[in-house]
């Protein structure tokens, strides 16, 4: 099940050459992922076909302009929850850290801890849904956000944060 999060960490990560050369086979990894609810499948290959049309420097304007150039949909999830001088922001991406480090995943590229990608990076590293589902639901929150701005500008991208909050709230089901 964790699987489904190594995806979503790719498709919301910026785009790169070896993304696009091999669409077919995250269409297929996709239509293969197990215990996904066929809504969410849908949202994931519909984002695929979207963005396989693009050349990729086009997929990578399109991530630009919708998370870089755009304060409010960005994948840095303490940006939405603390305000910008909040003293909180500080130390719960030291918090972050050392959660990863105490389990001995490493932050690649000097990557801050928060970046949603590498959230659901760590997350697909997990042993159980059920561990990364109460893990995703400290996200739901930041998800919400990013979902709801991306969804003004009707973004491609809104869908795939979606799906991250819907396996955050998946957490309240569970318990």
């Amino acid at each position: 099940m964790t699987q489904i999060y190594k995806v979503l960490a790719v498709l919301l990560e910026y785009p790169r050459k070896e993304l696009v050369e091999n669409w077919d086979e995250m269409r297929q990894l996709v239509s293969e992922l197990p215990n996904l609810e066929d809504e969410d499948k849908s949202k994931l290959t519909d984002f695929i076909a979207w963005a396989s049309a693009l050349p990729l420097t086009k997929f990578q304007a399109k991530y630009v302009d919708s998370f870089d150039m755009t304060a409010e949909n960005s994948l840095y999830l303490t940006y939405h929850l603390f305000d910008e001088q909040d003293r909180e922001r500080g130390p719960a991406l030291i918090e972050l850290t050392e959660l990863y480090k105490s389990t001995g995943f490493e932050i690649s590229d000097g990557e801050l801890p928060d970046y949603l990608p590498l959230i659901l990076e760590y997350v697909s590293t997990m042993d159980d849904a059920e561990s990364a589902h109460a893990f995703l639901k400290q996200t739901a929150q930041a998800a919400d956000i990013i979902a709801s701005n991306l969804e003004k500008n009707a973004s491609p991208y809104a869908p795939l944060v979606r799906v991250v909050e819907s396996h955050g709230l998946l957490a309240d089901i569970a318990a």
